[in-house]
């Protein structure tokens, strides 16, 4: 008799502890689904990308650097409906924006153009893996998508400075000076052995 008595104690302790657990779970849950609510907010509110070009050079780049232009497009194309939405789209940029490197134009292929280029990906990539975390930090976030609009106004006024500085013509002998500073040109300074054989 005492038996059973502690068998059934123990069988309602258990069942008692189990709906303590579910009520605990879905008050859990719920928490989450709103703190995602929140965060998706935040992020949809932020996610505005100045993806329009800011000058001449830019826009002619669109219609001749392919990659730039794919680039523009993806960027202007704004998520809605989820945070796994935002998450594609991020993957998207990290892709496009990769492809950056690939064919730029000669007259853009300079150390401060590929330097600008190189700072947006490292954000965008930056970007693409904050919206990835499990908590997801939108405040950082909101930050990336700032940084991402100043690196690409900065790039776009580097290519337009390098376009406006192409268009002034040179000065007399200023293209032989040119030639005579240009360092790949100079005769290799290498020592002469004294072994060999000369020709007097």
């Amino acid at each position: 008799m005492n038996f059973k008595f502690i068998y059934f104690f123990s069988l309602l302790l258990v069942l008692f502890s189990c709906k303590k657990e579910d009520q605990s779970r879905l008050i859990e849950s719920a928490k989450d689904a709103q703190k995602k609510e929140v965060i998706f907010s935040n992020i949809n509110k932020g996610w505005v990308f100045n993806a329009k070009p800011i000058n001449a050079t830019s826009l002619d780049n669109t219609k001749t650097w392919n990659e730039w232009g794919l680039f523009l497009t993806e960027l202007d194309q704004k998520p809605k409906t989820t945070i796994g939405a935002f998450q594609k789209k991020a993957t998207e940029l990290s892709k496009k924006v990769m492809a950056l490197n690939n064919n730029i134009p000669l007259v853009f292929n300079k150390p401060q153009i590929q330097s600008r280029i190189n700072i947006v990906i490292t954000k965008v990539r930056m970007l693409d893996l904050f919206i990835h975390l499990d908590k997801i930090p939108d405040k950082e976030v909101l930050v990336l998508v700032t940084e991402i609009n100043t690196e690409l106004v900065n790039l776009q006024n580097q290519m337009d400075k390098i376009v406006q500085k192409n268009k002034i013509p040179l000065e007399a002998g200023e293209s032989e000076l040119l030639k005579m500073l240009d360092t790949t040109r100079a005769i290799p300074n290498t020592p002469i052995d004294p072994n060999l054989s000369r020709v007097e």
